[in-house]
């Protein structure tokens, strides 16, 4: 049983059969209750955690919190690769507008392509009219930029300014380890993306 409990949890990513091995011996010298409760708190998760059927962000309700809000701006949709990069930007405190969460950006190489993203549900929310502005917030690795300028090929028909980051963000960075205060001035600063 404990090779089977090592076995899937070695499949998260991170964690080696070591690391897993590791918290299995914990997690057997701890109260039974206690693991009970982290099982059933995954399990629970799993079940009722959704994804946005606006914007693709985590959420436990059809239509996540940050899309319900009246009071942030409709105008503005900033666009990330994942959930983690909507986590970040909202932490900076500096962003006010709606998300887009593409679910990844584009790498043949591991076999991502446009159709594997959510790109035609964002080309369909510009398509309607009410968003004025696109933050292209992916980051500036060379998946990033393939992202941002397929992005702005597929919404080149539409009334809408596109703009990226502020490169306060160094080449090669993923949004979600870079610092707030780097990261909120990036979303202020940001610059129109050329064509």
């Amino acid at each position: 049983m404990l090779e089977k409990a090592v076995g899937e949890f070695s499949k998260l990513p991170g964690i080696g059969r070591k690391t897993a091995l590791r918290l299995m011996l914990h997690l057997l010298r701890q109260p039974v209750d206690d693991v009970s409760t982290l099982a059933e708190a995954v399990a629970r998760m799993r079940r009722e955690v959704r994804y946005c059927k606006v914007c693709h962000n985590i959420s436990d309700t059809e239509v996540c919190p940050i899309c319900s809000d009246q009071r942030r701006d409709r105008q503005l949709v900033c666009v990330v690769e994942n959930v983690q990069d909507v986590m970040a930007v909202e932490n900076t405190q500096q962003y006010h507008g709606l998300y887009h969460v593409l679910g990844g950006v584009i790498s043949p190489v591991d076999g991502i392509g446009p159709s594997d993203l959510e790109i035609g549900s964002l080309v369909e929310r510009v398509s309607q009219g009410e968003v004025k502005e696109v933050i292209l917030a992916l980051g500036s690795t060379m998946e990033g930029d393939t992202t941002n300028f397929y992005i702005s090929r597929k919404l080149a028909p539409y009334d809408v300014a596109l703009s990226v980051l502020a490169r306060g963000i160094s080449v090669g960075d993923e949004l979600e380890y870079t610092d707030e205060v780097t990261l909120g001035r990036s979303i202020v600063n940001r610059t129109p993306f050329n064509k």
